[in-house]
C-alpha cells in the first residue's frame, strides 16, 4: 500500500468528520455519531491534530498522522474473524465449521478492502458481530439463568446493540434479530409450567433492562457526548433550526442580541420550518429557457450566505424606512409586504407559470429593477394562529407568505433542482393552502439599526429537543441521498452474485488501483450454500415434523442445521431483504453485514453436510476421511482464490483487466467487473 494516499471519497468523508470532532466543529451527517466519534478519538489518541483538509481522494497525507484512524478500523475489521469463529463454534459445537467460517472471512478481498480505510463499515460490522456472539453466548447459558455469565452476555448484547445503532441506522437489523430471539425465548419460558410467573417476570425484567433500557441509555449518551464535544459553529449549522444554532459558539445567533420585533427596512434571513431545507435564497442566475419565465432563480439553500439576505419593505412605497426622520413601523400579522433581495435588488415574485419540478405549483422568481417591479411582488404575511395586527417576533413567530394576486402560499418542495439550479432546493408557490411545514417560515437574522436588541439566550433548546431534531434531520437526509458525479451505485440483486465492484482509488492504467470486490469463490460458495441450506433444511424440517425416526447422530446434525443454521439464515435475510424496500441510493458495501451471516452459514452447512456424507458412507474404508478431505479442499480452494484476487485489495498497477497484457486479464470473470 502506498503510504499517505487516500483511496476513496468515503474515507475523505469520515476522516474529515474525525477532524471535526478533534476541532469541536459542528457538522451534519446522515448517520448517528458513534462511529465518527470513535474515528476522531482514535486519531486524537494517535497524535492526529485534525488539520488535514480531506478535500478529495488522492490527496497526500504528508506529515499528518492518519495511521491511528486506519489502524483502528483495521483492528475492528480483524476482530470479525474471531467473532465469527466463536459464533459458529457456539452454534455448531464443531471446530472444523468454525475454522471454515474464519477462513471464508480471512480470505475475502471485500472485507479486507473495507477494513483498510477510515470507514464506518468495519465499526458497524464489529458491533453487529459482537451483538450476535453475545446473543448466542447468553442463549448457551439458558440452563444457568441469572448466573454471572448469563448477566454478562445479556448485558454485552445490549451494549453492542447500542453500538450498532449508534454507528448506522441499519444497526436496527441486528436489533430485530435479537428482538426475535428474545421473544421466542420468553414465549418458551412462558410455556414452561415448571416456572412460576414470578420467575417468568424476572426473566422479562432482566431482558427489558439489558436489551431495552441499557441500549437506549447508551445510545442517548452518545448524543450527549456528541453535542457536548461539537459546540462550535460549522458546516452543519444550516441543516438545523435557528434555536438549535443559537447554542453553537461562533454562530451568529450564539449569545447574540437582535431586535425582537420585525420592522420595515430590516435586513432579514427567512428560514424554512421544515428541517434540512434551509434559507430562502436567490442569486443572479436565471431559470433556463423552457422552465417557466426566464427570470432570476429563487431557491432554498442550507448554508449561510449573503444571497440569503432580504429587505422587508412596504408594498406601496419606495421610501427608505431606515431614514432617521421617519418613525419605526413594525410589520404586523396581515400586512401586505414586499421582499427585496439585498444582493440583486430584485423582488420576491410569483405568477401563473408552472414551478420547475412540482406540478400544479407556481414558479417563484426574483423580478424587477432596483426594487421596482409589479403587483406580483406583493405578499401578505401571516403568523400561524395569531390575530391580525399582532407584531411578528424574530425566531419565534411561525409565518406564512400568501401571494396577493394568485392566492398561493410560498413554500419549499424539498426537491433538488438540476445543475442549472446549483442542486439547491426548489421554492414554489402552492395553491393548496393547508398549513404544512413546507410553507411555514421564521425570520432568523434581523438587522435594523433603529431598533433595540434583546438576548437570544432564552431560546436555547433542551437536550430532548435537540436530539429529536437531530434524528428528524438525519432521517430526511437519508431519504434524500443522491449519487455524486461518476459514482457507482448498485441494486440489491447485484450484491450476492458479486455482480459489480466499486473503485476505491485509481481509474487509469498508470494509477495505483484498489477495487472493492468480494472474493468470487467465497461469495459464490455463500450463494450456493444458501440454496443448499434451503433445500436440506426443508428436508430435515419436514422429516422432523412428520415424526421420522432419525439415527442419533443424524438427529444431532439436523438440530445444528435447523437451529444454528436458522439463526444465521435469519440474520442474512434481515440484513439483506430490507434494502429492496429502501428508496434511498444504495451501494455495494451495504451488503457486507449480510455477507458475514452468509459466510457463517456456509461454514456450518458444509461441515454438517460433510459429516452426513461421512455417516452415510460409514461402510466404506475411506468414510472417515470424507469430512477431513472435504474441509481441507474447501480451505485450500478459498486460500488459492485469495492468492489470485488479492491485488484487488492490496493494489494493482499496470494495464486494466480488459487489456490482455494485464496480470489480472484472466481473472475478469464477469464483464461488469471494472478493475
Amino acid at each position: 500500500m502506498r503510504k499517505g494516499i487516500q483511496r476513496r471519497w468515503d474515507e475523505t468523508h469520515f476522516g474529515k468528520m474525525g477532524s471535526y470532532y478533534i476541532n469541536r466543529t459542528f457538522f451534519f451527517d446522515v448517520h448517528p455519531p458513534l462511529g465518527k466519534m470513535l474515528i476522531g478519538l482514535a486519531g486524537y489518541l494517535s497524535g492526529y491534530d485534525g488539520t488535514f483538509l480531506f478535500q478529495k481522494p488522492g490527496d497526500k497525507y504528508e506529515h499528518h498522522s492518519y495511521l491511528g484512524m486506519r489502524g483502528f478500523c483495521a483492528f475492528l475489521g480483524a476482530l470479525l474473524i474471531p467473532f465469527a469463529y466463536l459464533t459458529v463454534l457456539e452454534l455448531s459445537q464443531s471446530l472444523p465449521a468454525a475454522l471454515l467460517t474464519a477462513a471464508l472471512l480471512t480470505f475475502d478481498t471485500g472485507c479486507l478492502t473495507l477494513s483498510q480505510y477510515i470507514l464506518l463499515d468495519p465499526i458497524l460490522m464489529f458491533f453487529i458481530m459482537a451483538a450476535m456472539l453475545s446473543m448466542v453466548k447468553y442463549n448457551s447459558c439458558a440452563n444457568r439463568p441469572f448466573s454471572a455469565p448469563w448477566w454478562i452476555w445479556l448485558s454485552l448484547t445490549g451494549v453492542n446493540l447500542a453500538g450498532a445503532l449508534g454507528v448506522k441506522f441499519v444497526g436496527l437489523f441486528i436489533i430485530l434479530q435479537v428482538g426475535w430471539n428474545t421473544l421466542s425465548d420468553l414465549w418458551h419460558l412462558f410455556g414452561d409450567l415448571n416456572l412460576s410467573m414470578v420467575t417468568v417476570g424476572k426473566h422479562l425484567t432482566a431482558r427489558v433492562l439489558c436489551l431495552i433500557v441499557l441500549p437506549l441509555a447508551l445510545y442517548t449518551a452518545t448524543y450527549a457526548v456528541h453535542f457536548m464535544v461539537l459546540n462550535k459553529s460549522g458546516p452543519g449549522d444550516g441543516f438545523f433550526s435557528s434555536a438549535f444554532q443559537a447554542r453553537l459558539s461562533g454562530n451568529n445567533l450564539h449569545n447574540a442580541s437582535i431586535p425582537e420585533h420585525l420592522a420595515y427596512g430590516s435586513v432579514i434571513t427567512v428560514k424554512s420550518a421544515r428541517m434540512a431545507v434551509g434559507y430562502l435564497h436567490s442569486h443572479g442566475h436565471l431559470y433556463p429557457e423552457g422552465i417557466g419565465a426566464r427570470q432570476q432563480q429563487v431557491t432554498t439553500y442550507l448554508h449561510k450566505d449573503y444571497n440569503n439576505l432580504w429587505i422587508i419593505k412596504k408594498h406601496n412605497t419606495n421610501s427608505d424606512p431606515l431614514d432617521p426622520s421617519l418613525p419605526v413601523e413594525f410589520v404586523r400579522h396581515g400586512d401586505i409586504i414586499r421582499l427585496e433581495h439585498k444582493e440583486t435588488s430584485r423582488n420576491l415574485h410569483s405568477h401563473y407559470h408552472e414551478a420547475p419540478l412540482t406540478r400544479k405549483h407556481y414558479q417563484v422568481t426574483g423580478y424587477g429593477i432596483n426594487g421596482t417591479g409589479d403587483s406580483n411582488d406583493f405578499w401578505r404575511i401571516e403568523v400561524v394562529n395569531r390575530k391580525f395586527g399582532n407584531r411578528i417576533k424574530v425566531l419565534r413567530s411561525r409565518i406564512r407568505l400568501i401571494h396577493l394576486v394568485t392566492g398561493c402560499v410560498l413554500g419549499s418542495s424539498g426537491k433538488v433542482l438540476p445543475k442549472w439550479g446549483w442542486e439547491q432546493l426548489e421554492v414554489t408557490c402552492t395553491p393548496y393552502l393547508k398549513e404544512t411545514l413546507n410553507s411555514i417560515w421564521n425570520v432568523e437574522d434581523h438587522i435594523n439599526p433603529k431598533l433595540p436588541n434583546i438576548s437570544l439566550d432564552v431560546l436555547h433548546p433542551g437536550f430532548p429537543e435537540i436530539m429529536l431534531e437531530a434524528h428528524m434531520v438525519m432521517i430526511r437526509g437519508n431519504s434524500g441521498l443522491k449519487p455524486k458525479d461518476n459514482e457507482f451505485t448498485s441494486k440489491p440483486w447485484h450484491w450476492p452474485i458479486n455482480y459489480q465492484g466499486l473503485r476505491f482509488s485509481g481509474i487509469n492504467d498508470t494509477d495505483f488501483r484498489v477495487y472493492l470486490l468480494g472474493n468470487p469463490v467465497v461469495w459464490w460458495l455463500n450463494l450456493l450454500s444458501i440454496a443448499l441450506y434451503l433445500l436440506s433444511g426443508s428436508i430435515f424440517a419436514v422429516a422432523v415434523q412428520r415424526g421420522a425416526r432419525l439415527p442419533a447422530e443424524v438427529e444431532g446434525l439436523s438440530q445444528v442445521l435447523l437451529q444454528g443454521g436458522g439463526q444465521l439464515l435469519l440474520g442474512w435475510m434481515i440484513h439483506y431483504f430490507p434494502f429492496f424496500l429502501m428508496g434511498r441510493i444504495l451501494y455495494f458495501h451495504h451488503y457486507f453485514p449480510a455477507m458475514l451471516f452468509s459466510s457463517m452459514l456456509t461454514g456450518l452447512l458444509w461441515d454438517t453436510l460433510l459429516r452426513l456424507c461421512a455417516w452415510s458412507l460409514a461402510s466404506f474404508s475411506l468414510a472417515g476421511h470424507v469430512h477431513a478431505l472435504g474441509i481441507l479442499s474447501l480451505l485450500l480452494g478459498i486460500a488459492y482464490s485469495f492468492y489470485l484476487f488479492h491485488p484487488l485489495a492490496y493494489g494493482m498497477v499496470g494495464p486494466l483487466a480488459q487489456d490482455p497484457r494485464s496480470p489480472m486479464a484472466g481473472l475478469r470473470w464477469l464483464e461488469s467487473w471494472d478493475f
